[in-house]
């Protein structure tokens, strides 16, 4: 008998719904918050009554783009935490509605365990090659930075994870101070193609084991442009490309490190990246050497994966459907939720 699981994911300013059938992915929908660049970030009262405006649609899109009726769902999957209580809330209470309506079974999704679970999401006539257990995730995104062990599907241990900011938020802060916009790590990106990666030396945090820090990182940033700026006051104008390519250097050259370093004392050498910053090019890049250098086997998801969607929440919904791991109707969202 078939299973087909039905995805919500409402964590942050995304609205996303999907249908997975078997492990398959059939339909992938989601609706962007455009509102919020105004704001040079998310502002959660806005994201939550955006998603009160789109669940309904999205849902109802995705039903019909992946060719099944509501009847077929087997299970509905939802992002319990972490995120934003108030979008957390509007997906959770959407979810638990339509098990009740549908009588179906309710999952409860860790978001960051998601992301990690792309790398397993099946599409129709695409070959994929997926990592064998164990295996090492760098997951980094906007709010979390961490190398996680991925023993299976369903149990994965944290060894290293930022003690303060995340790479992502390194990546957006010091392109705020720039004047790029926001989200700023995507422009940081372009403009580093274009510079010289060299060209300013940042402080590097000084951190034991393999946990990271980025608030120093960014402390230096903003004072070395600032002292700049006194000095020079078309200083960014006239060093945009190179800003942004030895930003980027730093932050990648940190994440880079204590991977290298986990690899060395795990003997695994299977190694999947996730989450947001993994659409950058320098880092994907620089995964891509460690493959030919010391003979990692890399997994890179593709670009649509690695933002938010509700595809990742169905495949984690998937494996956990086969594991019997249902949630009651008394479960409540989590905006703090480790694994």
């Amino acid at each position: 008998m078939s299973i087909t699981i039905l995805g919500i994911e409402s964590s942050c300013d995304d609205t996303s719904a999907a249908i997975i059938k078997d492990g398959v992915l059939l339909s992938n929908v989601i609706a962007n918050q455009d509102i919020h660049k105004a704001y040079g970030g998310v502002v959660p009262e806005l994201a939550s009554r955006a998603h009160q405006q789109n669940i309904i649609p999205v849902v109802d899109q995705a039903i019909k783009l992946a060719n099944v009726s509501k009847k077929d769902v087997s299970a509905i999957a939802f992002t319990r935490g972490p995120g934003l209580l108030g979008s957390l809330l509007v997906g959770t209470s959407f979810s638990k509605a339509f098990s009740l309506a549908m009588d179906i079974p309710l999952v409860e999704i860790n978001h960051l365990q998601a992301h990690i679970l792309v790398h397993f999401i099946k599409e129709i006539d695409k070959e994929k090659k997926t990592p064998e257990f164990p295996f090492l995730c760098l997951l980094v995104s906007g709010g979390h930075t961490q190398i996680v062990v991925v023993k299976n599907y369903l149990e994965m241990e944290i060894i290293g994870q930022t003690i303060d900011d995340a790479a992502g938020e390194a990546f957006d802060k010091c392109a705020k101070v720039i004047g790029l916009p926001y989200p700023g790590g995507p422009f940081i990106d372009k403009n580093a193609k274009q510079g010289n990666k060299n060209a300013f030396i940042f402080n590097k945090p000084r951190i034991k084991n393999l946990d990271y820090s980025f608030s120093g990182l960014k402390t230096s940033f903003l004072y070395s442009v600032r002292d700049s700026l006194k000095k020079n006051p078309d200083f960014i104008k006239e060093n945009m490309m190179d800003l942004s390519a030895s930003i980027q250097h730093t932050i990648i050259e940190i994440l880079m490190n204590k991977l290298e370093l986990a690899v060395k004392q795990t003997g695994i050498n299977q190694i999947a990246v996730a989450g947001g910053v993994s659409a950058n090019s320098g880092l994907r890049d620089a995964l891509i050497n460690k493959t030919h250098d010391l003979g990692w086997q890399t997994f890179i998801p593709e670009f649509k994966f690695t933002t938010d969607n509700a595809a990742m929440i169905a495949i984690t919904g998937y494996y956990k459907y086969l594991n019997k791991e249902f949630a009651g109707q008394d479960i409540t969202p989590l905006a703090r939720f480790p694994f």
